[in-house]
Order: C-alpha cells, then structure tokens, then sequence
C-alpha cells in the first residue's frame, strides 16, 4: 500500500428536498453571489426560481450558457471579470460537472492578477480561491466532491485537467430528483464517465482488497442502475444509488493507498473532444474497451482477470486469455447496451486527425508514464481501433 496524505473538507447534502437548508449555508459566505448555470434545464425544472427566492436577500450576478466541455474563453474570463467588478463573495454552481469545473476555474482565478490560465496550466501555483457551493443536477463527473476540473481552450485543442486543494466545493447539494429529466443519452453517458473515472484507478500497478471490492461494487451498482434510471427516469432509489457512485468518482476515495494508473484513458479522450467537442462519457466508452484490448498482456493480466470474474461473474476457471477477452466485450456491449455510440466514426470523428491528436496526447498527457506506458504509436493504433 502507498503512502497517502487525504482530506475531504467538501460537505455533502444529499436527499429529497434539501435544497430548503440553501439560504443558511450561503449565509455563511457572504451577500454577493455568482450563480453559474448552463443552457436552460434549470428554469425548465423550476430551479433556477427556486434558487432566485431563496437568496432574495442576496446580490446576485450570472454566468449563464456554460457548454459542456467548458470552455476557457468566454465562459471563464467572463467568469472572473464578473467576479472582480462585483466584488463576488461566494459561487453558486448549478447544473452539471461542466458547470461546476468552469466555476473552480472562475473561483482561483478571481483571486489572482494574472492570465487564469497560468493557474490551469500549472505555470502560477493557486494561493486562494473563492467559495465554491453547488447544486448538482446531472450525475457523472464527481465534481462535486473533488478538488479538480476540465478547461477547453479552442484555439490551442488544449483540454486540461487541473487540481488544487483550494477548489474543493465548501458544500454540494445533492438531490437525486434534479436528475430525473435528464436525457437518455447524457444518463447513459454519465454512467460510461463514472465507470470509467473508477476503471482509471482499478488498473493499476499496487492495490488492496478493500479498495478493490469498493470500486468492483462501484462498477456493478452502475451498470444495475443506470439501466433502471433508462427504463424509468424517475426510479428515485437507482438515482440516487447512481449519482452517490459518481460523487466518489475523483475525490480518491476509491483508491487510497492505490499506485496511480495515470488515467490513460482521460489523456486520450480530452483530445478527442477538444478537437471535436465531443461528449466526453461517449469518447471514453468509446476508447476504453480498445485501450484494454491493446495494453493486453503477461503484465496486466492478472488485473483483467480479477475485474472479469469480480465485475461480470466470468467463471474463474478458464483460461487467463478467455477470461480478460470476455471480460473486454462485455466492457464493450455494456456501453453499446445502453445506446452509446461505440465508434468514432459515430460522433463525427475520422482518421484525418488521428496522428494530430496522437502527438498532442504524447506531448501533453505524461502517458509514457502510465500503468501500461503508451507510446505516440499506441496511442494512434487505439485511436484507429476506435474508428
């Protein structure tokens, strides 16, 4: 077991109606808000209102039209202008992870003089952040409950991830309810994100048996659950069940103690939907079953096995080869179960920029460094599998 120095400081209320205990929390940062939100699903299911008149005697500035895949110029430059002209005491973020990533981004960059970049990119270290407090609304990304994000700048086909203990959410709201209009695309995409946010610290060098059952029942309440929230949008027990599985996604609570895998598979998806904005869970379901495939060998087996006969019940008695090969498929025709699109020919994507993308990975991923080290070679031969 590796060393680890772990906190959560990130409160979490989660439940029916919950949202009631909002004005007492905020209360507790101060009067001048930025309320960050994306398209319109929030004033479709009265939210939006909601939130209006609870803080009625709060100062509320916004940030609407966050995209998905949230992008660095103009949603978190407008961001940070906002917040330094208004003299912003508190975020409130609500929506889904995208929201709530481009929100951390706002939160440390309100804080510092410079080009916010510098602080995404890792050139300037953060020193301070604003209060975050969000109100979740999409199950997928644990955003909620961890210290990092995802930024997209468009001109450079740069998607970052960015970490830094500042930007834990103070207090995440979590009612299973908000998710129950959810689409079936983004459900299913959702659960692929969480699957695999999970998957990233499975395969790996140094595990323990707690961790391990943690994230193999992590996977099966998923895979049971997400197909209930398909067949029933409004099966409160399997979404709530499914949005708790994602909140522990990316805080490490999964894996402490855990070698790291360097999470290949993030590495190369943030190219694919930085260069096509794509959704990410479908990029990720998309390469993950073709990166198993591909890394396959002596060295990772033993893992492969332990997944197949833990996760989908593989009788442990074949041969090693047997058991990792239909523990892949079924990896596969899960995703393609729940109606994801399992080829990048699906989502719009072709083999002109295969090599493109193939040298941004190698340059700006580390990936040569993961658990199964990828070379610019590896990387184009999984993407052109994923084709």
């Amino acid at each position: 077991m590796q060393n680890f120095d772990y906190m959560t400081p990130t409160r979490l209320i989660f439940g029916k109606g919950v949202i009631s205990k909002l004005p007492d929390v905020m209360g507790n940062f101060g009067k001048k808000v930025l309320l960050t939100y994306g398209g319109g699903s929030i004033k479709k299911l009265g939210l939006y209102d909601k939130v209006k008149e609870l803080l009625a005697d709060s100062e509320i500035h916004e940030l609407s039209d966050i995209q998905p895949n949230p992008k660095y110029d103009p949603s978190v430059l407008d961001g940070v202008r906002i917040c330094k002209e208004n003299n912003i005491d508190v975020i409130l973020a609500v929506g889904g992870g995208s929201v709530l990533d481009c929100s951390k981004a706002i939160a440390a960059g309100a804080k510092y003089d410079g080009d916010p970049w510098d602080l995404i990119s890792y050139k300037v270290k953060v020193e301070s952040a604003l209060p975050i407090v969000d109100i979740i609304t999409l199950a997928a990304t644990g955003s909620e409950y961890d210290c990092g994000g995802v930024i997209s700048r468009t001109e450079t086909n740069d998607k970052i991830g960015y970490m830094d203990p500042h930007l834990y959410p103070a207090v995440s709201f979590l009612d299973p309810t908000y998710t129950f209009t959810v689409s079936k695309k983004h459900t299913a995409a959702g659960c692929a994100d969480a699957m695999i946010h999970i998957m990233e610290q499975y395969f790996c060098e140094d595990s323990t048996l707690l961790n391990d059952g943690f994230m193999e029942a992590g996977l099966k309440s998923l895979m049971v659950n997400a197909r209930k929230c398909l067949e029933n949008p409004e099966d409160y027990t399997a979404r709530a069940e499914m949005m708790l599985v994602c909140t522990y996604g990316c805080n490490d609570i999964y894996s402490l103690g855990n070698s790291s895998s360097g999470w290949p598979c993030h590495g190369m998806e943030h190219a694919l939907s930085a260069y096509y904005d794509i959704t990410h869970g479908e990029g990720l379901a998309i390469i993950t079953p073709r990166w198993m495939k591909h890394i396959l060998s002596n060295k990772t087996i033993s893992r492969f096995v332990k997944y197949g006969v833990n996760v989908f019940g593989i009788d442990a008695s074949l041969d090693e080869y047997e058991i990792a090969n239909k523990a892949i498929d079924k990896t596969y025709r899960f995703f393609e179960s729940i109606g994801i699109p399992m080829h990048l020919k699906d989502v719009g994507i072709d083999e002109s920029r295969i090599g493109e993308m193939a040298h941004h990975v190698a340059v700006n991923e580390g990936l040569e460094n993961a658990w199964s080290p990828l070379t610019e070679q590896d990387i184009a031969e999984i993407f052109t599998a994923s084709l």
